[in-house]
């Protein structure tokens, strides 16, 4: 689980990319491409610890494996029974 507040942005920003991304169609070889090469940014750029990108790449293969992470959510609409 993340604690570092920074490390979560960097989480919930990487998600939502991968998420947009899979809903314009790319496959999920293009997808993992994506993420290789944004943690390959976040090592070579030295904002966050090894041991932070470490956590970060593992919660976000955890979200990639899981296929509800790319349902589409369908707004449930209020029948009217009267």
């Amino acid at each position: 689980m993340l604690q570092d507040t920074q490390t979560i942005r960097y989480y919930q920003r990487l998600t939502d990319a991968l998420v947009e991304l899979w809903h314009r169609g790319n496959r999920y070889e293009e997808i993992r491409l994506y993420l290789d090469g944004y943690l390959a940014c976040l090592r070579h750029s030295n904002i966050l610890e090894p041991y932070l990108i470490h956590r970060l790449e593992e919660e976000t293969f955890r979200f990639l494996r899981d296929p509800s992470s790319f349902e589409l959510s369908m707004p449930q609409t209020e029948l009217d029974y009267s």
